[in-house]
């Protein structure tokens, strides 16, 4: 069982990261607008999924939990397809960035706090709030997309 000040102290931890996704998110925002315009910028966000996607490679590899290659290659190659797709289907750039700030959160609960949809040893290790940051910037991001998309066509 843990302490609760240990627990307020995580919870405090979280939050922080997430506004510190939200403010990610606005500085992409900002910078993408400046240099990128109609569809570029969409195609920009497509071609960013795929190597944001790759981060939990790096994850398995640095913390050398072998037993998750598998699944999350498989993740990989999803949302790698979704970001390609995406650069064409506002829809699917929507649908990718929402997936995959649903699957930092599930990365973020199953490896801080035990729950995992997937079975013990399938999801690689991350960074305290690493996931909780990214799923703030992915869905806030693919809300933008949401009112950037008449921009796009």
């Amino acid at each position: 069982m843990t302490e609760p000040s240990s627990t307020v102290g995580f919870v405090v931890i979280l939050i922080l990261y997430a506004v510190i996704g939200l403010l990610a998110t606005a500085g992409s925002v900002a910078v993408t607008q400046k240099f990128f315009h109609g569809r570029s910028e969409q195609i920009f966000y497509g071609a960013f999924l795929v190597p944001i996607a790759g981060f939990y490679l790096a994850f398995v590899a640095y913390f050398g939990k072998v037993s998750s290659w598998r699944t999350e290659l498989i993740a990989v190659m999803a949302f790698s397809v979704l970001g390609i797709v995406g650069t064409r289907y506002v829809a699917v750039l929507i649908l990718g960035y929402s997936l995959h700030g649903i699957w930092d959160a599930l990365h973020e609960l199953a490896g801080h706090s035990g729950f995992s949809l997937f079975g013990s040893g399938e999801l690689t290790a991350i960074p305290l709030a690493y996931g909780m940051f990214c799923a703030a910037f992915d869905i806030a991001i693919a809300a933008y997309f949401v009112r950037r998309k008449q921009f796009w066509k």
